[in-house]
């Protein structure tokens, strides 16, 4: 399969794609001033959550018109607490330690221009920012159908040294599409069904359906369910649910955050053809285009940050090297 590295500004870069080029998007764009990548142009640090929210507007602006007209997105997006300084983020945010300028580690080095986030949004001290849904009532409200709220429910988080509200456990995955109707493989990543007749036939949701099934003041749906499911499970997959339950998986050479393979995945399975198209205009350590790669698909990755496009192509390259293509 080939993979197609861009090294630049991702609102500039997505300007040579043509229209319609890409079947879907698979992306995790900054968090909203939670991490310093130390690199002038980066995003993620603008001033006010309405400039950020602006801002992205316009990146997924430019994402739809490069997407099929059945294409999807996937957007993973983190909040916020309103007041908090960089380095604090689910006790896992902080300044990339990979991050480098003239060979100068900015690990330690202050974030220029302080993030405000209070002025002018009506936030308090301590207000969760509500950064995902903002976000996606905007983009929205721009020209993409909001398909679904997909709960990222993490096994492995980082703690959080807090007593007066829970432990952030989970993050958003919004699947948004460019038209009412889009290409979507259910099958393809559907879930062993569960056995609901604990205890053999006669019991579980057998016993329920047979119950209030077609002949007993009932409906034929749960007639037909209860002679689905009589003779214990049935061996069948169901419509995969809302809340995909993925462990993080860090990569050894990445000093920031990166996707788990596996919640990457099921995007791609259900809403890129084999053969097709991802794009990904966040790169990073390049998750989207490995696991595209994985699946047959073409890749297409944009990275500010030179040093990032190269360690994504390391590492595609190391998982399938007699297989891949760089473009």
């Amino acid at each position: 399969m080939v993979v197609r590295l861009i090294t630049g500004d991702c609102r500039e870069m997505m300007r040579e794609l043509a229209d319609g080029s890409v079947h879907c998007v698979v992306t995790s764009p900054p968090y909203w001033g939670l991490r310093d990548y130390g690199i002038a142009g980066q995003l993620g640090l603008e001033s006010s959550l309405a400039e950020y929210i602006e801002t992205m507007v316009s990146v997924f602006r430019e994402v739809r018109r490069v997407l099929r007209k059945d294409g999807t997105l996937w957007l993973n997006i983190g909040d916020s607490y309103a007041g908090q300084p960089i380095g604090s983020f689910n006790g896992g945010g902080f300044k990339d330690r990979s991050a480098q300028t003239r060979g100068r580690d900015l690990s330690g080095v202050a974030t220029s221009g302080a993030i405000d986030k209070l002025g002018g949004s009506g936030l308090k001290p301590k207000d969760l920012c509500g950064v995902p849904w903002r976000l996606a009532f905007a983009l929205q409200a721009d020209g993409w159908w909001l398909r679904q709220d997909i709960i990222w429910s993490k096994l492995n988080l980082m703690p959080e040294s807090v007593t007066d509200r829970c432990t952030k456990a989970h993050e958003y995955i919004f699947l948004m599409s460019k038209n009412a109707k889009y290409y979507y493989d259910a099958k393809a990543i559907a879930e062993q069904s569960q056995d609901w007749s604990v205890g053999g036939p006669g019991t579980g949701i057998a016993n329920t359906a047979e119950r209030y099934g077609a002949g007993n003041g009932g409906n034929a749906g749960l007639a037909a369910l209860a002679e689905r499911y009589k003779g214990g499970n049935s061996g069948e997959t169901r419509n995969k649910r809302s809340v995909w339950t993925v462990p993080t998986t860090p990569y050894s050479e990445a000093h920031f955050a990166t996707f788990p393979p596996a919640l990457i995945k099921p995007c791609i399975l259900a809403g890129c053809p084999k053969g097709g198209t991802v794009l990904d205009p966040f790169a990073g350590a390049g998750t989207t285009g490995l696991v595209a790669d994985r699946l047959e698909r073409d890749a297409v990755l944009i990275e500010l940050n030179p040093d990032y496009a190269a360690m994504a192509q390391r590492r595609i390259k190391d998982d399938a090297p007699l297989f891949t293509t760089f473009a």
